[in-house]
């Protein structure tokens, strides 16, 4: 509990969620039950690619309890409109039919949804649906989809989903030709995916008598998915209403709905009951959706000083087959990005967008990580290369704070960051010169140690149409209890304790009087909810721009029941009085401040409206606000088992000043172990046919707390131009872990020559690297 006067905000306030969290008793989507409840299970495909000749659910409709089998000819028709707000109604985006309809387009893809009274009964009658396939030739690897003479989409020849890119890279030949030194690398990143705790679910009830939908969701975007639910079903958007409660986990993966969800919204229309479906873990392997498949080749040119001139990458990215939302529009960040917080004069990139006969891409947390990778992995190879250590020659090119503003070769604007202060931060905590001097004498021992680095610039909180705004509604009631709206979409990332904090502090009440109402259309003032590592600086503009008229309406109030001018009311932890009264003369609480607005009108200041509530609306003015880190680990690898053990992991973080510390750092360590996972371990691997052999966690392997190193966390603190001077901190980690593990195996491994161009490092990938190092002679 905070003292009289002294802010919230910065503390490590306790999280008000967590005693329902830790106890058991929050509300799921999978808690959801209705009267006469209906279950949802889907047919999926067993195949990459064929043909769908037909389907015949005859024997399933006649199990008891099946209440209806619906195929494509059922639901597709229904569809009124499907877009997302995003991306815009002319926005050029993928197909994306609710089931599958002449074709199945990967392993997974939902070609029937069978309803029953219960989960058991749909799923015993799914089995029984026979669907007679005409096997197609599948595009598996989309590296090579480009060329292939197989089409995932008809309408999309050459399965180019789309491109977009900078200056030509001809324009760039003549610096690349001039320079002293050139450096090439490519790097394959595999398929892997957000794995929220909870997977995705929903329940759709329809009201035929007032023609209104009410869904339970688990979703980051409460208000997106009203809205693309009534341009789904062709209706207001005042007759649908979302809740979210709790939401294990998100990471971008639920931000917009997907075609199970569709499937959903428009079969329970149609029915008499409520309709659930609740993805289970082999689903969500399946068909959830897959991130970060994609590599590039990354160029650059450097003078005699190890001074960066250009830089160039060449980009594909898998869109999979259904991707959401169009990956070339969410894709643009990876090219705009790859300078990162380096002094590189000119530049350029080209990003390309490729159909595959696999599960569609979704937004997985910084999404455009692959910039990072690509650009931190050839500046490790660089140094090897230019016979420098890898610190030295970032030193040589990183921008520092005092050099701001500027702007990438691409034109992005940067300012209030410190890229080169995270660095030398984290190079201090680590203790650089006493590692190499210890690595030196463990490869003596024939033990290989490395260190790897990442540092990188993220945008939070940008200025786009669909994220451009945030709104808030706070009540004070008559009790003096305070209740703050706003839209959510919280998924772990502790939305309600800094809504709670932010609000204290805003209106000078105690912390236990405030609470929160977040995740319901019907309540919440309209916003785009988590994503986009926005939620601390929008919400906190949301609430600055409600709350500072209300304090004044507060203040006034108080002011003419205490006889004294406004200047000279004082009001903290929700109690008025006189500056001058030295806490001896009479003063208000906030209950009698709010029994005099809603009570006794007669007795407020002229001019002065009735009741404590207001609503307001934050839009931010600025492009982008940013945010910067430098991740920092050291590893031990084993060469004989190609075991990776990591020894340190050390982050040091720029995200302004920090709501709350607790929650800021759990923002970090939750995105490391993500990125730590991509690193070693994570991979939606498919055989050649396109049929996926990861279904299950005894396939798909994630990291836990014994392999996980104590994460150890700095701060340097650069406000922000937005409101309070936050900055985001939901994806950072997720962006810059996966790049410096690989840089510290690298290292570990430099003497043998290796040069890694694809993950993940397994052990049997370590080991293979080994092999081809002793047939070279490097190891002795």
């Amino acid at each position: 509990m905070a003292p009289t006067g002294t802010p919230y905000v910065g503390t490590r306030t306790p999280r008000v969620e967590d005693p329902r969290l830790l106890t058991g008793t929050g509300t799921y989507v999978d808690d959801v039950v209705r009267p006469g409840m209906l279950h949802a299970c889907f047919v999926r495909s067993p195949v990459a690619r064929a043909r769908i000749i037909s389907i015949d659910a005859d024997e399933a409709r006649q199990l008891d309890g099946v209440q209806a089998v619906f195929v494509a000819a059922d639901l597709n028709p229904a569809v009124h409109e499907q877009w997302y707000t995003l991306n815009g109604r002319d926005d050029p985006d993928t197909p994306r039919p609710p089931l599958a309809e002449g074709e199945v387009r990967f392993v997974g893809d939902p070609v029937a949804m069978v309803v029953a009274t219960d989960r058991y009964v749909a799923e015993d009658a799914a089995e029984l649906v026979v669907v007679d396939y005409e096997p197609l030739t599948p595009v598996v690897d989309y590296a090579t989809a480009l060329d292939s003479a197989e089409a995932v989409h008809p309408e999309h020849p050459g399965n180019l989903v789309g491109r977009l890119g900078g200056r030509p890279m001809a324009d760039l030949d003549p610096v690349f030709d001039r320079a002293p030194h050139v450096v090439s690398q490519t790097v394959y990143q595999q398929s892997y995916g957000p794995i929220p705790m909870e997977t995705r679910g929903i329940v759709a009830e329809w009201g035929a008598a007032e023609r209104e939908m009410t869904i339970w969701a688990a979703t980051q975007s409460p208000h997106e998915v009203r809205s693309f639910c009534a341009r789904l079903l062709g209706t207001a958007e005042h007759r649908v209403r979302v809740v979210m409660r709790d939401t294990g986990g998100g990471f971008g993966q639920k931000v917009l709905p997907q075609r199970e969800d569709m499937c959903v919204m428009l079969a329970a229309a149609r029915l008499p009951a409520a309709l659930k479906w609740i993805e289970d873990r082999q689903e969500h392997l399946l068909a959830a959706g897959q991130a970060r498949h994609e590599h590039g080749e990354a160029r650059m040119a450097f003078d005699d000083d190890g001074r960066i001139l250009a830089a160039t990458l060449d980009h594909v990215q898998d869109a999979g087959a259904y991707p959401t939302p169009s990956p070339v529009q969410s894709g643009i960040a990876v090219g705009m990005l790859f300078p990162g917080p380096y002094r590189i004069p000119e530049g350029t990139f080209s990003s390309r967008f490729v159909f595959s006969n696999a599960s569609g891409r979704v937004a997985y947390r910084g999404p455009w990580q692959y910039e990072s990778m690509a650009r931190e992995v050839l500046l490790d190879t660089s140094s090897r290369q230019l016979g420098l250590d890898p610190v030295e020659l970032r030193r040589r090119n990183m921008l520092s704070r005092d050099e701001l503003p500027t702007a990438n070769f691409n034109g992005m604007p940067y300012d209030h960051i410190s890229p080169r202060e995270t660095f030398e931060q984290a190079l201090e905590m680590l203790g650089y010169e006493d590692f190499r001097s210890e690595q030196e004498r463990a490869r003596e021992q024939g033990r290989y140690l490395g260190v790897g680095t990442c540092t990188y610039v993220e945008p939070t909180a940008g200025a786009t149409p669909f994220h451009a705004t945030e709104g808030a509604t706070i009540r004070i009631e008559p009790s003096g209890k305070v209740n703050v709206y706003v839209a959510g979409g919280a998924c772990g990332n502790s939305l309600e304790t800094t809504v709670v904090q932010l609000t204290a502090d805003a209106l000078g009440v105690a912390i236990e009087d405030v609470s929160t109402v977040q995740g319901d259309t019907a309540v919440t003032p309209y916003g785009a909810g988590t994503g986009g590592s926005r939620s601390g600086s929008m919400t906190a503009g949301a609430i600055a721009q409600t709350a500072g008229g209300l304090r004044e309406r507060i203040l006034a109030i108080a002011a003419h029941r205490l006889q004294v001018p406004v200047e000279d009311v004082e009001f903290v932890r929700g109690r008025a009085r006189s500056k001058g009264s030295a806490g001896d003369g009479p003063e208000l609480t906030l209950a009698q401040i709010a029994d005099l607005a809603y009570y006794q009108v007669q007795a407020l200041p002229p001019g002065t409206p009735a009741g404590l509530e207001a609503s307001g609306r934050y839009h931010t003015p600025h492009l982008m606000i940013w945010a910067n880190a430098t991740h920092l680990c050291t590893c031990e690898v084993d060469l004989v088992t190609g075991e990776v053990k990591l020894l340190r992991y050390i982050v040091s973080e720029d995200c302004g000043p920090m709501i709350n510390p607790s929650v800021v750092e759990g923002q970090i360590y939750g995105g490391t172990v993500q990125g730590i996972g991509g690193a070693l371990y994570e991979e939606m691997a498919y055989d050649e046919d396109g049929n996926p052999v990861t279904t299950t966690f005894m396939d798909y392997l994630l990291p836990t707390a014994t392999e996980v190193p104590f994460i150890e966390v700095g701060h340097v603190e650069t406000p922000s131009p937005g409101p309070g001077g936050f900055k985001g901190v939901g994806e950072g980690g997720a962006i810059g872990s996966a790049p410096a593990v690989v840089n510290a195996v690298a290292d570990a491994l430099a003497p043998l020559g290796v040069e890694i161009s694809r993950l993940p490092l397994t052990p049997s990938a370590i080991v293979e690297l080994v092999t081809l190092a002793e047939q070279r002679g490097a190891v002795e």
